[in-house]
């Protein structure tokens, strides 16, 4: 659930601000905004929860509702887009850009809430994420491979960047030398980091998990040879080489272990959870992270359960 309290606003330099959407935790999922020649966009919103939060940030930086040109999400997740439809409706100018796979999902959610629902039960998603509102068609632009969004003078190129979700984008910027992944670049919550070594974890949840394309986006996304790169979960990675490399290796250690399960049903998703449990305690341990075993799976234990659902579905669908 996201706290109702204003979060504060992180300058990250070259007009890039951070805001905690204060979604289940501090720092677990972050909304970036752009801002450049006056002009503003929101790359993924959260959940519903999280508008105050954002039209708070705007008035902070002395800028209006009007002033947002985008919308951009780097996929349809609940926890990136829940909050897409809530925003627009204040922000008369802004556009959506997404996915061509999504877009349809963004003006008609109830598959998309379905979806949520199946993976998290009907309680839990209507107290976390609220509800989702759809967007009107025209004001939807869909973003394949290469288009371009202007912020001003600022362009945004578009990657498309599967892996995840099929339905995944990311948003090299030039301008900034850096590349907003969403959930592409794994998961990289600072409780983790050990100085200037920042941690990752690959996400694997459902239902669209495949490792070939995981393993091409991260290389793509380096393409861009760019100096930072943005993840939602949580917000700026500088270490990127060595994650890229860590990436590599945990989305084929995700893939083996999936493969080697040989039970059915609730008895195999309860052996890919424990799996995934095993293997992220390996990895803080050879990272060398200096949390207890205790507090680290507090941290993540969110997300090894969705990534044991998600090899689950990657079974299924091979």
């Amino acid at each position: 659930m996201t706290r109702a309290t204003t979060a504060a606003l992180h300058d990250h330099g070259h007009g890039i601000w951070l805001l905690d959407a204060g979604m289940y935790r501090d720092e677990m999922v972050a909304i970036h905004l752009i801002v450049h020649e006056g002009r503003v966009a929101v790359i993924d919103t959260a959940t519903r929860h999280s508008l105050p939060r954002i039209l708070g940030a705007l008035e902070q930086l002395g800028l209006s509702p009007q002033a947002l040109d985008w919308v951009i999400l780097t996929h349809i997740h609940l926890d990136h887009a829940g909050g897409a439809g809530a925003l627009m409706q204040q922000c008369p100018n802004a556009r959506l850009a997404v996915h061509p796979r999504g877009a349809r999902h963004m003006a008609n959610p109830r598959k998309l809430w379905d979806s949520t629902v199946s993976v998290y039960g009907l309680e839990t998603a209507q107290r976390v994420y609220g509800e989702v509102v759809p967007i009107a068609s025209d004001r939807i632009e869909e973003t394949p491979e290469g288009h371009v969004l202007q912020l001003g003078s600022r362009r945004l190129q578009v990657l498309d960047t599967p892996g995840h979700a099929r339905h995944h984008i990311a948003v090299h910027d030039p301008f900034s030398q850096s590349v907003f992944a969403g959930d592409t670049f794994g998961i990289s919550y600072r409780e983790f980091d050990r100085g200037e070594r920042q941690f990752v974890f690959p996400t694997t949840s459902p239902v669209q998990f495949d490792p070939q394309a995981a393993h091409h986006s991260v290389d793509r996304i380096l393409a861009c040879q760019p100096q930072s790169v943005y993840v939602t979960h949580y917000s700026r990675l500088t270490d990127l080489v060595n994650i890229a490399a860590s990436m590599h290796r945990l989305i084929d250690a995700h893939a083996e272990l999936a493969l080697a399960v040989q039970s059915t049903g609730a008895a195999r998703e309860a052996e890919l959870v424990a799996g995934v449990k095993r293997l992220f305690l390996a990895e803080t341990a050879r990272f060398g992270c200096t949390l207890g075993e205790e507090q680290a799976l507090a941290l993540m234990g969110l997300d090894i359960q969705l990534n044991g659902q998600g090899l689950a579905s990657w079974l299924d669908s091979r």
